[in-house]
C-alpha cells in the first residue's frame, strides 16, 4: 500500500470513475422496491414484543420520528444504490437527534455524535446522505420551507466537504484530534449544553430513586421499573464479563461502587424494545451514586449489505466503533452478555444533554447542521482516509449539489413510507401505544 499523500488522493480521484459525483444526488425507488412495513418488521427479531407498541407510537407523531426509528429501511434503500468504496466507521443511524452533550472522562462537557447502535464500517456517503435527509425532516417539522430546508441541507454539506479537504492537510494525528469550536454558537446546542451541566447524579437520584432503610432503590416512574429478582440477579452476574471489557485504568474507578438495585428502563425512538437495563451502584456513602446503562445490542442493520468484521459480542462492535469516530468516549464504556443477547454497558446520564427540535427554528437549523457536518467529516477522517475521500470530494461543489439533491429526493420516499405506516396502524395491522 502506497501511503504517500500523492497516491491517496489519486485512489479518491478514481473512484469518480466508479460512482460519477453527479450519481450521489439520485434516488429513484425501484419498481420492486421491498414494502416498508415489512423491512421495518424484519428488525422485530429479539426485541421485547411486549414494547413494540410503544416503538411504534413514539414514531407516529410526525415523519422525522418515523425516520428515526426505521433506520432499517433507508439501509436496505443505500445497499440498492451504487457506492464508492471509500469506507469508514459509519455511525450508521447519522441524525440530528443522535448528536448530544456528555461528559468527557476529565469530567468537560463536549458535544458530539452520541449512539453507534448501528455503527458498521461502509461508504462514507451512507452516513452522509442519511444525515443529509435528517436535516430535510427536521428542518420541515420547525416549519422551514423547502428552501429553507435544502439551505440547511447545504450548510451541512459544504462544512462537511470543507472540513474534509482541511483535515486531509493536516498531520494525521493533528487531524484526529480536531477541535470543533463553533459548536457554543449555535442555538440548539448551547441549549443542550446548558441542560447537560444540570445534569447531575444528585438530580438522578432524585427522579429515579428514593431511600429505603437508608438505600436507595429505584421507584417507578414512566419509562422505567423495578424488575423481578431472578432477573436482577442475572444482571448483576452480567458485571464480572462487564469488568474484563475495561482497562485497568478504568476498573480502578468502578472497584469503589457496589449495586444496590437494578431497574428496566425504555430509551430513545429506534432502541425501544430492546432489552435496557439501568445498574444503581453505591460509592462512598448513600449520596455517591453512579448509574450503568445496560443495553441490548444486536447485529448492525447494515451487516447484511456489508463485509464486517464477526465480533463475539454487538456490544463490543459499538464500543469499537464508538473509539474509532470519537476522540473522547464515556469513561466507564464497556460490554458484557445476559444470557443469549449482548449488551452494551456506559454511564447513564453523566452530564447528557439532549437537542429539543424546537431550538431547530430560525437559524438554530442551519447553524446545527453546520457542526454536524464538522463533526461527522472529523468522524470520517479519523476512521477512514482523508486524503482519498478528499480526492473524492475534489473543491466539494459537485457533491454539495448532489446531496442537497438526494436529501431532498429521500425526505419525500420517507413521507411517503410514513403515510403507509400511518395506513398500516390505522388498519390495526400495526399495534401502537403512548405508554
Amino acid at each position: 500500500m502506497d501511503t504517500t499523500g500523492k497516491a491517496r488522493l489519486k485512489s479518491g480521484e478514481e473512484q469518480i470513475k466508479r460512482l460519477p459525483r453527479k450519481k450521489l444526488g439520485e434516488f429513484e425507488p425501484p419498481k420492486k422496491r421491498p414494502d416498508p412495513i415489512a423491512t421495518l418488521r424484519e428488525a422485530e427479531k429479539d426485541r421485547v414484543a411486549d414494547l413494540l407498541p410503544v416503538k411504534y407510537g413514539r414514531m407516529l407523531p410526525n415523519a422525522f420520528a418515523f425516520f428515526r426509528g426505521s433506520v432499517g429501511i433507508m439501509a436496505k434503500d443505500l445497499a440498492a444504490q451504487p457506492r464508492t468504496r471509500l469506507n469508514v466507521q459509519l455511525c450508521g443511524d447519522a441524525h440530528l437527534q443522535n448528536l448530544g452533550c456528555f461528559a468527557s472522562p476529565d469530567g468537560r462537557i463536549l458535544f458530539d455524535i452520541n449512539d453507534f447502535d448501528e455503527t458498521a464500517t461502509g461508504p462514507w456517503e451512507w452516513d452522509v446522505k442519511r444525515m443529509a435527509t435528517s436535516v430535510m425532516l427536521a428542518g420541515s417539522e420547525c416549519q422551514h420551507d423547502e428552501k429553507g430546508c435544502e439551505a440547511a441541507v447545504h450548510d451541512f454539506i459544504h462544512h462537511y466537504c470543507q472540513t474534509m479537504i482541511t483535515l486531509a492537510g493536516q498531520p494525521t494525528l493533528v487531524a484526529a484530534r480536531h477541535i470543533i469550536h463553533r459548536a457554543g454558537d449555535s442555538e440548539p446546542i448551547s441549549a443542550a449544553f446548558q441542560q447537560a451541566e444540570r445534569s447531575k447524579p444528585a438530580d438522578l437520584l432524585a427522579k429515579y430513586a428514593a431511600k429505603v432503610k437508608g438505600e436507595y432503590k429505584f421507584k417507578r416512574v414512566p419509562g422505567e421499573w423495578p424488575i423481578p429478582e431472578k432477573e436482577a440477579a442475572a444482571v448483576l452476574k452480567s458485571l464480572k464479563e462487564y469488568r474484563k471489557s475495561l482497562p485497568p485504568e478504568r476498573l480502578h474507578f468502578l472497584d469503589f461502587y457496589r449495586p444496590v438495585d437494578v431497574a428496566f428502563k425504555i430509551v430513545g425512538t429506534g432502541s425501544v424494545a430492546l432489552r435496557d437495563y439501568v445498574v444503581l451502584m453505591e460509592g462512598r456513602n448513600a449520596e455517591d451514586a453512579l448509574f450503568l446503562q445496560i443495553k441490548q445490542e444486536v447485529l448492525s442493520t447494515y451487516a447484511p449489505y456489508l463485509k464486517m468484521p464477526k465480533f463475539p459480542n454487538q456490544g463490543e462492535r459499538v464500543v469499537e466503533g464508538q473509539h474509532r469516530i470519537q476522540p473522547l468516549s464515556d469513561l466507564l464504556l464497556g460490554w458484557t452478555t445476559i444470557g443469549k443477547f449482548d449488551f452494551l454497558v456506559r454511564q447513564l446520564n453523566d452530564h447528557k444533554g439532549s437537542l429539543d427540535i424546537e431550538n431547530m427554528k430560525g437559524k438554530g437549523l442551519s447553524s446545527l447542521a453546520q457542526v454536524a457536518g464538522e463533526l461527522l467529516a472529523r468522524g470520517h477522517a479519523r476512521s477512514g482516509d482523508p486524503l482519498a475521500i478528499t480526492g473524492y470530494l475534489g473543491d466539494g461543489e459537485k457533491v454539495e449539489k448532489a446531496i442537497v439533491k438526494f436529501a431532498h429526493a429521500y425526505a419525500h420516499q420517507v413521507k411517503a413510507d410514513f403515510e403507509v405506516f400511518k395506513e398500516a396502524v390505522s388498519a390495526r395491522k400495526i399495534k401502537t401505544t403512548s405508554a
